[in-house]
């Protein structure tokens, strides 16, 4: 049944596609059309990937699938690293919880996943699932077959990825389009770090995988809409058929697509822990001298605290109870500043008391995108290899890019908490 939480996230909707309008390019052509389309595609696939019992026990099957490839993954990096990842412990721990470490635990799934999704592509599989995707979104957002053939990839293979599949294109993408593949990019995140994120939320929040599944795909069309908000399509784009141009990522044998992709899993990898570090040491010199300053409320000043206050009504509007807003709120904001890797990680570690298992789950949607200040360098640096001669155009478009980006999770949050608690099971 609904409840009043569930009316609540309506607020969600009317925010984020209102912050959209206010910085629009032409306030004047709003997409009705597109947004009921693009909020239907996203509800209807919610309601088939956790309403229908065949559906469930596929969704299952995924959580097992990634809870299998975890394991598997943790034998092969205990085999190099030992007791460090997972193995047997070499003396007895005073704190047992202090031997899931990071770098051993949850960075080497990248490479596992990274050089199975090249397998995949090699074999034709994931081609298959980006075609399939691709042509819903031609059909039900109105692209043309470029774009849509992107915007599919990018669910699977990331931000930078997923344009590279049609490097032939895009340099004839209009503008709005150009943005749109930037935001979509920000919105979704990549297989790879899908089953990391997966990994580090599989003790707080059941069904983790199934969730992060599907956060990153019905957050596409999210990011199609908000993108179309803010830099509505130009008028004269004209459908296409739908082509994949794959010279640029092509494999000679199954052999080659494994080692290619632990070499692009190992760059991805080493990119995840030094961001992480770097950001993480700079937030914490922030945070002293932050807490050098007086404290307010009896309490010291800190990054996440005044973002918590910042972020809290956004919080708040996707259905997530007041008394958990500020929480929630630091989050979103960690997400934005430091990562979604850092807000994933802080989410684990939050007590019941603080968020319940309807909020972790709301938030883990939200955060489930590549939106943040890292992220704008990533595609500046990307799309100036691939388009060199638009770098200007990028640049003019990758802040906002961004904001589209991060409103796109917030919007697909707000409407997981319109829907029952019933319909996953809580």
């Amino acid at each position: 049944m609904f409840q009043p939480e569930n009316v609540q996230a309506l607020a969600g909707l009317a925010l984020t596609l209102g912050l959209c309008w206010l910085v629009s390019e032409n306030r004047k052509r709003f997409p009705w059309l597109l947004a009921i389309g693009a909020i239907i595609v996203q509800v209807g696939l919610v309601l088939l990937l956790f309403g229908l019992p065949q559906a469930q026990a596929m969704m299952r099957g995924v959580n097992g699938a990634v809870e299998g490839l975890a394991s598997s993954t943790q034998v092969g990096t205990a085999f190099v690293f030992g007791f460090l990842a997972g193995g047997d412990p070499a003396f007895n721990a005073a704190n047992p919880g202090a031997a899931f470490v990071f770098a051993f635990r949850v960075m080497p799934v990248i490479l596992v996943v990274c050089a199975l999704s090249a397998l995949l592509w090699h074999w034709g599989i994931l081609k298959l699932a980006a075609r399939a995707f691709g042509f819903v979104f031609q059909k039900t957002l109105g692209l043309r077959g470029p774009p849509a053939l992107a915007t599919a990839a990018t669910i699977f293979m990331g931000q930078i990825e997923g344009p590279i599949f049609i490097r032939a294109y895009l340099d004839k993408l209009s503008r709005s389009e150009l943005f749109m593949l930037i935001a979509v990019g920000m919105a979704c995140v990549s297989g790879s770090t899908m089953v990391a994120y997966a990994t580090i939320l599989a003790g707080v929040l059941p069904n983790a995988a199934a969730h992060v599944l599907t956060a990153s795909i019905i957050s596409a069309p999210a990011g199609v809409l908000l993108a179309r908000i803010i830099v509505p399509a130009d008028p004269m784009e004209k459908g296409a058929d739908l082509d994949l141009a794959t010279e640029d990522k092509t494999y000679g044998s199954a052999i080659d697509a494994v080692m290619k992709g632990t070499t692009d899993g190992l760059q991805i990898a080493l990119n995840v822990g030094a961001t992480l570090i770097v950001f993480v040491a700079l937030a914490t010199m922030v945070d002293k001298v932050l807490g050098a300053m007086p404290m307010i409320g009896g309490q010291p000043l800190s990054i996440a605290r005044g973002l918590g206050v910042v972020f809290a009504p956004l919080a708040w509007s996707m259905g997530i109870p007041w008394k958990e807003a500020g929480t929630a709120g630091g989050l979103l904001g960690v997400k934005l500043i430091l990562t979604e890797f850092t807000a994933f990680i802080q989410l684990s570690k939050v007590g019941g008391t603080l968020l319940d298992e309807r909020t972790r789950m709301i938030m883990t949607y939200a955060l489930c995108g590549f939106a943040n200040i890292g992220s704008v360098g990533m595609n500046v640096a990307g799309f100036s290899v691939l388009v060199p001669h638009r770098r200007q155009e990028v640049l003019s478009l990758v802040w906002k890019a961004m904001m589209a980006g991060f409103l796109a999770t917030c919007l697909t949050g707000s409407l997981i908490g319109l829907m029952p608690r019933a319909l996953f099971g809580l």
